[in-house]
């Protein structure tokens, strides 16, 4: 059985501990903080010593060694092991937010830089180029608006998926909200009818059938659909022959519950018979990690 190895990157503050927890969880061997210099070493130690699958957390706090990172991942990868590199990411105003809560010292900071807010802004933004790179390189998970438990969620669904296939992934959101950071392609659908102005629909969402039945009628919606379906269909083929292994495609309304929510399900639905398909439903998934605490 192949080496299955999950790589956890990313901004400091932006959940790398509950992926790994989540990891875990999931039966792999979690390691937080390695060198790079030290991955392949590492990588044939546990290989023998605790099975098929481990998850390694490498951030800027190894910053000297993260140039010799993708010769490292592309070496592994030469020699059979399949490696997954997930990268978690936050907007700076919240990582800043979430270090001034915590009373946590930025792990780049200096004893010069501990002086405000502007300065731990400074040091995120250097902290975005030293990785900007690995982001590159991986798939990304905009940890902004997520509660810990909707992290855990989207990192295990990513195991459930076949290796070595591009996958895509549908993800609807809110304008109002914010617009995600970890999408590669965005449509706003705010211009479609809306069944927020049905009271007996409002209460409804895009996956429930009074809404869906509502949305099916509309030659608006249908057109939307068949555009962008239409546009992947075209081109998913040469973006997975570029070596990607994700795709994310965020489709926006206003509130993120009826309009988006619907043409994501359908989308997902029409390219699941040919692709890895995954679903995210931000604000929909938020509602539902608050109401179980």
């Amino acid at each position: 059985m192949a080496l299955e190895i999950v790589l956890v990157t990313g901004m400091s503050g932006s959940g790398k501990s509950v992926a790994l927890h989540a990891l875990e969880d999931a039966g792999y061997y979690c390691v937080d903080n390695l060198p790079p210099e030290l991955l392949s070493s590492f990588v044939a130690l546990e290989h023998t010593h605790h099975g098929n699958r481990v998850a390694i957390a490498i951030d800027a706090r190894s910053a000297t060694g993260l140039p010799s990172l993708p010769a490292q991942l592309a070496l592994l990868r030469s020699e059979g092991v399949v490696v997954q590199s997930l990268f978690l990411d936050a907007n700076t105003a919240t990582l800043a937010r979430r270090f001034s809560e915590t009373r946590r010292r930025h792990p780049l900071s200096s004893d010069e830089l501990q002086q405000g807010r502007q300065a731990l802004m400074q040091t995120i933004e250097w902290e975005r180029e030293l990785l900007a790179g690995l982001r590159e390189q991986s798939e990304v998970i905009d940890t902004s608006s997520l509660r810990p438990s909707q992290l855990q969620s989207y990192v295990k669904s990513l195991l459930t998926l076949p290796l070595g296939q591009m996958t895509l992934v549908f993800q609807s959101f809110g304008f109002k909200h914010g617009i995600p950071a970890d999408c590669d392609y965005l449509f706003d659908v705010r211009m479609l009818p809306n069944p927020y102005y049905d009271r007996e629909l409002r209460p409804f969402s895009g996956k429930d059938a009074p809404v869906q039945a509502f949305l099916r009628q509309q030659p608006e919606v249908l057109e939307m659909q068949r555009q962008i379906a239409q546009f992947f269909e075209h081109w998913l083929p040469l973006l997975e022959q570029n070596h990607r292994s994700y795709v994310t495609v965020a489709v926006g309304c206003t509130g993120g519950q009826h309009r988006s929510v619907y043409l994501v399900e359908q989308l997902a639905t029409h390219f699941a018979k040919d692709w890895p398909t995954l679903t995210r439903h931000r604000e929909l998934d938020a509602r539902t990690a608050a109401a179980e605490i």
